[in-house]
């Protein structure tokens, strides 16, 4: 009686040391997966700082370059509000130099 009830016990002993090891192991397995995830956000979180930052900065200059196109354009009409033959004078001028710049650029080849 006295055997067969220590062998049960050892069985017992034993098996519960498989699930144990069993348990630890997954544990592990399981702790280095959260330290993957855990990294990987933290490396996320640091790029979305990154790329907000990157957004501000181009937010900032649209704005000014909104700026600068808005001034022009009102150059613009004011250039146009004058007399069409000042207008017609400047686009005669403007034509004239590009033209000049290109024959200038042809003639150093």
């Amino acid at each position: 009686g006295d055997g067969a009830a220590a062998g049960s016990h050892g069985y017992t002993s034993s098996g519960y040391s498989v699930y144990e090891e069993e348990n630890e192991r997954l544990t592990e397995s399981l702790r280095t997966k959260v330290s993957a995830i855990k990294s990987l956000s933290i490396e996320i979180g640091t790029e979305v700082k990154n790329q907000n930052k990157m957004l501000s900065e181009m937010e900032n200059d649209f704005d000014s370059t909104g700026g600068l196109l808005g001034a022009t354009m009102g150059r613009l009409r004011t250039l146009s509000r004058g007399s069409q033959t000042k207008l017609l004078c400047y686009m005669m001028l403007f034509s004239l130099f590009v033209f000049f710049v290109i024959y200038w650029i042809i003639k150093l080849r």
